[in-house]
Parts: structure tokens; C-alpha cells; sequence
């Protein structure tokens, strides 16, 4: 049972546990309620039967207060077992998802919008939290309270049990009826939030590009149309919803009928006594208005299969693992026969074999959408390959911890992340435990100091988002300072000078010169200029090595290498 409602709940251990008892305490909570209708019934029989005493008198008021602190206790318990429960899980469920993410592959992250894993993260996870706070507990709890009260019912009088008890089953059935068809109205509801979601961000983060183009009137327009569909699938998945569960309800109105029609020809014919049909009409009103509730409960818990889904494609989703030591002799790092293909069938790299050896420069050369950028994030292990082996001094890559393993690398993207913080802790980030005068160090290799001299509060001034107070080239220089302050043994650089000005671009070349020294550096770059002092260079294109060897080796021959040299040349020849 646990093990269900983990995977049904995406619930820990400790979560399914508390649900568990949650259960229980709905139970007794809704038992407790019963407990007056068991008091006025005894009182109702002691004044048919001749009245009431004053001892008789003083139970009933004893009675009541007994009913009162009984309901308040259990009541107490119910809240904490379900609400505070809930948030505390809700917690859990929200950090062990961050968990699971950063322990994922990149790859799946390939196949996700960050809008859509926000969504997982924030909205699935408050509907889940409500479900399991409001609608499940007190599910299972009505069920088997009205489960024991209608088996006690039997024992009073068998045909009235019956006339009160048949709607249950229909009622239930006919919700339960609605799972196929609210599963297929919240798979296109949450194909619409998330399409809005998906225009909403892209709005937000392309809106310069839409200034200039004086494109937002026709934007908008589109991502109206987006939000209009939102609001018409939570519409019809409603009106899905409410022709089940209305439906039931009415189904249970019907009871309270058929309870008045067969208790008051039983009390004709004389096989009935007074009491007893009182009791029942008592019974059922008290019965079927939590079960009114539960129908709605379980609607919704049919609603949520979506939600739940969602969580465990992340949950269930094989990580990336390995040995937590590491075990390498050095830091070459050899690709042997590699393959890799996006998703099991887009085939980006083809028997792929080279050595990056330490202490020397190795460039990734070639068109576009030949593999550098995939050759560089396998070496890093961003992504497992498909077939072949990756190793760096000797260490299969894949069978290391992918934490452990980023300890031998500094990387520089071409895509430059930086955070709304102090340009201080954005380079600290490279080394988190480095002291102020070890973060200005690196950023003063880096050529940072040149343009944070002039900022307001110098290495204390906040950048902004994704640093929007700084220009391209000097984001692009607190990332190398990154680099410059981990001083790991592998350097990956992506177009690292590719924001660069030609006199920044010098500068950092000869920053760089003094960092890779006794190191293994992978350098992705499309001009020459940069890899002209590599010491191998690796010509990619279509997944495949076309060309490998030093510069002036390459240069000699007819190949790709010097082909995309004469174009630059000719390129740098152009005139307005």
C-alpha cells in the first residue's frame, strides 16, 4: 500500500506513512460526528419509553460535553495529520524533485521547456498538496467510516439499510466513470496552460527583438489567443467534471426518498417501530453530506493522474552515477570510437577517436552542427554517450560520479549565466570557499578590474538578471574569471572570445596562455585566429573527425581546415 501510494502520490517514505495515518484520523473524526446522532437517539428512546429522569438527565448533559471534547480532539488530530502533514511533505516533494533534477542528464533536459519543469516543480506540486491536505484523507476516511456504519445499520433493520445504502455504490460508480474522460480533458487542459506558459516566457525573454521589429501587436495577438484557449479548456474540463459528479449527487438525494418511502410503508404494515425509522431519517441526513463531499474528493483525485504523471517522468527517470573518487592518472582525455545520438535515434557523432593530451591545446574546429559543442559536453559527461568510452588519464567518465567529475573541469559557455548578485559572488561561484582577495586575483587575469572600477559599488555592485547591467564582452569576462579562479586541471572553452572586441580578445588570449600551462584544454571556436596557436586541432563535420593534426600539418594539405582558413581570409578582405 505504501509503495502504491508513493508512486500514485509522488509521496516519500515518510510522506505515505503520514497519509496513512491521515486516513486513520479522518476515520475517526467522521465517526466522532456520529457520536450525537447515537446520544439523540438514546434520548428519543427514553421519551417514548416514559420520559426522562434527572440522573438520566445529567448523563445526557455529561454526554454532550463527552461529545463535544471528543469531537474537539479528534478534530485537532484530523488538522495535524492532514494539513501540516501535507506541507511538510509538500516541502520534501519539492526538494527531492531539485534533487532529481540536478542529478538528470542534460539530455532530458533537451526534451523539457523550463516553463513546463517550473510548472512540475510550483503548479503540480500545489495541486498535489492541496489533494493531499483536502481531498484524499478525507476520501478514504468517509469511505470507511460510512463503510462501518453501513455494516452497523444491517443489524437494525436489514430493508431499511438497504433502502439507504443502494445510492452509495451507484454514486461512486458513476464518478469513478468520469477517470478516461477526465485523464484525456486535463491532457489537452495542460497542453493549453502550457503552450500559454511556453508564450508567456518567450514574450518576456525576446521582447527587445520584438521592439525592433515592431512585431509585438501580432505577437500579442497570438499569445491572446493562448490565453483564450486556457480559459476554454479549464471551462470544458470543468463541465467534464461537474456531469459525473452532479450526476452522483443526485443519485444520493434519491436515498433520503427511498428511506421515507420504505420506512413509512414498513411503519403502515407495523413490521417498523417509530424509533427506528426516526433513527434512520436522523441517519441518512447526517450520512450522505460528507459523501456529497467525498464524490467531489474523488473527482478531483481522478483529476490530478496528469500531475502525478508528470512528477514521475522526473522521478523515475534514470540519473547519472557512478564512483565518488576519483581514480585518474593524469588528465588526457581520450575519446575512443565514440557514438552518441540525441534520444536514441538522432545520430550526431560517428566513430569519433582523439586524444587531448595534457598540457597542450586541442581545438574543435568545423561547421556548424558538426558535434564540437556535443565532443566538449561529452568529455564532461553532460550527456553519456551511446557506444565507444571516454576516458580523462585512464578514468571511464561514465562510470564516475558526474559532481566528482566536474571537479577537474572549468568550463567557459559560450552562453554566458550569470546571477542578480555582486559581480564578487558571481566569480566566487567558481570556487565557493575562495576569499575576496583570491576572487579580485582571478578577475584581474581575466581583465575584469577594467570595467568594474567604474560600476557604482565596484565588486559589491549588484549586475542584475542574467547580468543585464553589463554588456556582452564584459559578462563573458567575469565567466573566464570563473575559470581563472577554480584553476582545475581541464579547461573546456565554448567561443569563449566570442563576445570579445579584438583588443579584449588579446587580452584574454594572454591570460589564457598563463592559466593552461601543464593543463588540458578543449577550445570550440569558429576563427582561425583563435586556434592559430593550438598545438592539435580536431576538424569536425557531419559527427565525423575530417582532419586532426597540428596547424601547419593541417594547412599544407587540401582539406577543410585550410578551406574554411581561405574563407575567413576572404572574409576579412570584405569592404563595405
Amino acid at each position: 500500500m505504501l509503495n502504491y501510494l508513493r508512486h500514485r502520490f509522488a509521496l516519500s517514505e515518510k510522506g505515505a506513512k503520514d497519509l496513512v495515518k491521515a486516513f486513520g484520523a479522518c476515520t475517526v473524526y467522521d465517526i466522532s460526528l456520529m457520536l450525537p446522532v447515537s446520544l439523540l437517539y438514546l434520548f428519543v428512546s427514553d421519551l417514548l419509553s416514559g420520559g426522562v429522569s434527572a440522573g438520566r438527565g445529567g448523563l445526557y448533559l455529561a454526554g454532550c460535553l463527552a461529545c463535544l471534547v471528543v469531537i474537539g480532539v479528534t478534530t485537532y488530530w484530523q488538522y495535524n495529520a492532514t494539513y501540516l502533514s501535507t506541507y511538510v511533505e509538500s516541502g520534501v516533494r519539492r526538494v527531492t524533485l531539485a534533487e532529481r533534477l540536478r542529478k538528470l542528464p542534460l539530455s532530458f533536459f533537451g526534451k523539457k521547456d523550463l516553463s513546463d519543469l517550473t510548472s512540475t516543480i510550483m503548479a503540480d506540486c500545489a495541486k498535489l498538496e492541496t489533494a493531499t491536505s483536502h481531498w484524499i484523507a478525507e476520501l478514504a476516511g468517509a469511505i470507511v467510516s460510512t463503510t462501518l456504519i453501513a455494516v452497523s445499520l444491517f443489524f437494525f433493520d436489514w430493508r431499511m439499510a438497504l433502502a439507504a445504502l443502494w445510492v452509495l455504490p451507484v454514486a461512486f460508480l458513476i464518478t469513478a466513470c468520469s477517470s478516461g474522460v477526465q485523464l484525456a480533458l486535463s491532457r489537452k487542459q495542460m497542453a493549453a496552460m502550457m503552450a500559454c506558459a511556453d508564450g508567456i516566457q518567450e514574450c518576456l525573454e525576446s521582447v527587445r527583438d520584438l521592439k525592433a521589429n515592431n512585431a509585438e501587436d501580432a505577437y500579442l495577438a497570438g499569445l491572446d489567443v493562448k490565453i483564450k484557449a486556457v480559459e476554454k479548456r479549464a471551462i470544458i474540463s470543468e463541465l467534464g467534471t461537474a456531469v459525473f459528479v452532479v450526476s452522483a449527487q443526485m443519485i444520493l438525494k434519491l436515498g433520503i426518498a427511498t428511506v421515507a418511502l420504505v420506512g413509512g410503508l414498513l411503519l403502515a404494515n407495523g413490521t417498523l417501530s417509530v424509533l427506528t425509522f426516526f433513527m434512520f431519517l436522523l441517519l441518512v441526513s447526517r450520512l450522505y453530506d460528507p459523501m456529497q463531499l467525498a464524490l467531489q474528493n474523488l473527482a478531483a483525485i481522478l483529476s490530478t493522474n496528469i500531475q502525478c504523471q508528470r512528477m514521475d517522468e522526473i522521478l523515475s527517470h534514470p540519473v547519472q552515477t557512478g564512483a565518488e573518487r576519483l581514480t585518474n592518472q593524469g588528465c588526457d582525455i581520450v575519446f575512443d570510437h565514440v557514438g552518441f545520438a540525441y534520444n536514441g535515434n538522432e545520430q550526431v557523432l560517428r566513430d569519433v577517436s582523439f586524444t587531448a593530451k595534457q598540457g597542450e591545446v586541442t581545438a574543435l574546429i568545423g561547421p556548424s552542427g558538426g558535434g564540437k559543442t556535443t565532443v566538449s559536453r561529452l568529455a564532461a559527461r553532460f550527456w553519456d554517450i551511446t557506444c565507444g568510452t571516454i576516458t580523462v588519464g585512464g578514468m571511464d567518465v561514465s562510470r564516475t560520479d558526474p559532481e566528482v567529475l566536474m571537479g577537474l573541469y572549468s568550463i567557459v559557455f559560450q552562453d554566458v549565466t550569470l546571477f542578480n548578485n555582486s559581480v564578487l559572488e558571481n566569480i566566487r561561484i567558481g570556487k565557493k570557499d575562495a576569499s575576496d582577495a583570491e576572487v579580485v586575483a582571478a578577475a584581474k587575469l581575466a581583465h575584469c578590474d577594467e570595467f568594474v572600477e567604474k560600476l557604482p559599488q565596484g565588486y559589491e555592485t549588484f549586475i542584475g538578471e542574467n547580468g543585464s547591467q553589463l554588456s556582452g564582452g564584459e559578462r563573458q569576462r567575469i565567466s573566464i574569471a570563473r575559470a581563472f579562479l577554480k584553476d582545475a586541471p581541464i579547461i573546456l572553452l565554448d567561443e569563449a572570445t566570442a563576445s570579445l572586441d579584438a583588443e579584449n580578445e588579446t587580452l584574454i588570449q594572454e591570460a589564457l596562455s598563463r592559466l593552461i600551462a601543464d593543463k588540458t584544454v578543449l577550445i570550440i571556436a569558429h576563427r582561425m585566429r583563435t586556434v592559430s596557436g593550438a598545438d592539435k586541432i580536431v576538424v569536425l563535420d557531419g559527427g565525423q573527425i575530417a582532419q586532426s593534426g597540428a596547424p601547419a600539418e593541417l594547412a599544407q594539405q587540401d582539406g577543410l581546415y585550410r578551406h574554411m582558413m581561405d574563407l575567413q581570409q576572404q572574409s576579412g578582405a570584405w569592404r563595405m
